[in-house]
């Protein structure tokens, strides 16, 4: 109890203090929320599995056994086997891993160049605001599939080229979501105070302006997973992601779809995957924006 009421001081002496209690209720509006949990829950899931591939795969990802191939689901093989007699359970586990892959890196790159674009176009305004607002309206206005795809054919196929041409088709959206934050606070007084106290431009976007669009910026992050697992899924479906034998979920949708009336299960067990981990993001990306929107904070 002492510590709680430590967590929800009124009147915080410090500010790691204040930190611990804004996230202590943020944590607590976020376990309030039954599809939040769920969502946290898949993704944690998603990251146990992906850490753990090794140990807890029954078979080699990539080892073939054709005596074994197009084995329907059973207690020996519980998703079954492919044409190749790979076991696609171990096959979606070790894919578990290329997944948060690609997520973590379309996410390290897109959003912080999303986010630093997007507040020096707020900030500064005038003809920079325009150049930069003119090369956003050229990526948003291509639909992100068909632009990734442009780039990974310039790029050429594989893991690396898919991630380096999601995360170039992804910035644009956080740019603006940050331009839009910095707009509205860029001429509060307290910008003007600390613009008298001396500070330079640089000082004020890095320590005062971007720290406030970082709410915003992890909820739509969040959100946006889902999209790019599906970016990632549709350039591996193609053959222009992972290429075999990499265990990709979309690659290996592609090879199973010419068994989909016979060996139903080759493609749709890594289709299942792809909707689950898309549903845990969507889910978990609902409840931050719940606790993270000081006017939605509110209603929950």
């Amino acid at each position: 109890m002492l510590r709680r009421d430590w967590y929800l001081d009124d009147a915080p002496a410090s500010r790691l203090q204040a930190n611990a209690g804004r996230l202590y209720r943020a944590g607590g509006l976020l376990l309030r929320n039954p599809l939040a949990v769920i969502g946290g829950a898949i993704i944690l899931l998603l990251v146990l599995t992906a850490a753990l591939a090794p140990w807890i795969a029954p078979y080699s990802a990539v080892g073939q056994d054709l005596s074994a191939r197009l084995l329907p689901p059973s207690a020996q093989h519980w998703m079954g086997t492919d044409e190749l007699g790979r076991d696609i359970l171990s096959r979606v586990i070790h894919g578990a891993r290329i997944t948060l892959m690609i997520v973590a890196l379309v996410a390290v790159i897109s959003a912080p160049l999303g986010l630093i674009i997007g507040a020096v176009s707020g900030y500064f305004g005038g003809w920079i605001d325009k150049v930069l607002m003119g090369i956003m309206d050229v990526f948003l206005s291509m639909p992100k599939l068909i632009l990734a795809l442009a780039f990974v054919a310039a790029l050429g196929p594989g893991i690396e080229n898919a991630i380096i041409a999601i995360a170039i088709t992804a910035w644009p959206a956080y740019a603006r979501i940050a331009r839009a934050e910095t707009l509205t606070f860029c001429q509060a007084d307290f910008i003007g105070a600390t613009r008298l106290l001396g500070a330079s431009h640089g000082r004020i976007i890095l320590r005062h302006v971007l720290p406030l669009c970082t709410s915003s910026m992890i909820v739509r992050v969040t959100l946006d997973m889902a999209g790019i697992i599906l970016t990632a899924a549709g350039l591996g479906f193609l053959g222009l992601g992972a290429q075999p034998p990499l265990p990709e979920w979309g690659a290996m949708i592609s090879r199973g779809r010419v068994f989909i009336l016979d060996q139903w299960w080759v493609a749709t067990m890594p289709g299942f995957a792809i909707i689950l981990v898309s549903l845990g993001f969507c889910f978990l990306g609902d409840g931050l924006r719940d606790v993270l929107d000081p006017k939605q904070g509110g209603k929950s």
